[in-house]
């Protein structure tokens, strides 16, 4: 398969950008889909471009097995970016997503020699602490109540019956995922700055989450956002204006003015 072929089924770009628009690279949380990133890509276009990576296993990849290996998926995905012609990007991920950007990139930096510009970690404790946080969800019941509980999907999807079991069978995969994840297949300090972004009023212990930092060579920020673990959903003026502002410096440019600063 060729690489166009390939940079289809793994990436979806939402909006237009010109050439010298900043490379943004988002991944999606446990259950989630590219999709997810469309409105914090319209609120960023033109000059960042917003690129969701598509998990197998949902939507148009609902044919293709599920996720069951994160740094497996991790791999396919850097090799995939490393033959991407332009500017190294920045990597976002929200809490699954976290996870696997981080995995990416290690492996840009580590295996390829392609570091990326930065890298930004959202609803997720630092790698070695992630273990004791993944849920084991013993049934759909579960599944359901877990996004319930977390928030971040619309009850009335859960209320098709078709609709909740691809959800709730993408979900509970993706969770085995997270609780099968060791890191260390590659060395886990990088060379970019590094932010981490949290809910304010999620469950992970705020250590943990500071704990990114011992992930990094460079410099490190922690943002806290009023709201729970899907804090980010609709992704508001003050996450959007985060995110943005993290782009722009790691890419090299000033912050816009008046971008919005998060609380932590």
């Amino acid at each position: 398969m060729t690489d166009s072929r390939e940079h289809a089924r793994w990436f979806r770009v939402f909006h237009p950008s010109p050439d010298h628009a900043r490379p943004l690279v988002c991944f999606p949380h446990a259950g989630g889909a590219a999709g997810y990133y469309h409105r914090l890509s319209a609120a960023l276009a033109p000059a960042v471009r917003v690129t969701g990576v598509q998990y197998p296993g949902r939507q148009d990849r609902l044919g293709e097995p599920a996720v069951t290996d994160l740094t497996a998926l991790a791999d396919t995905v850097a090799a995939l970016l490393a033959r991407r012609p332009g500017p190294p990007p920045v990597l976002f991920g929200h809490s699954m997503g976290a996870l696997i950007a981080f995995e990416v990139a290690a492996r840009l930096e580590h295996r390829h020699g392609l570091p990326p510009a930065g890298l930004v970690v959202s609803g997720m404790s630092a790698p070695h602490r992630c273990a004791a946080q993944a849920r084991e969800l013993a049934d759909d019941t579960a599944a359901v109540e877990e996004l319930l509980r977390l928030g971040g999907t619309d009850p009335e999807i859960l209320a098709d019956a078709e609709v909740r079991a691809l959800v709730v069978s993408v979900l509970r995969g993706d969770y085995r995922a997270v609780r099968g994840y060791r890191p260390g297949s590659v060395p886990a300090r990088l060379s970019c700055p590094l932010a981490a972004f949290t809910g304010l009023d999620d469950e992970i212990e705020a250590d943990a989450v500071r704990a990114w930092s011992g992930h990094t060579t460079a410099s490190f920020s922690l943002r806290g956002f009023p709201g729970g673990h899907f804090y980010l959903d609709g992704f508001p003026p003050a996450v959007t204006g985060a995110v943005r502002e993290a782009v722009l410096g790691m890419t090299g440019a000033a912050p816009a003015a008046g971008s919005a600063a998060g609380r932590g």
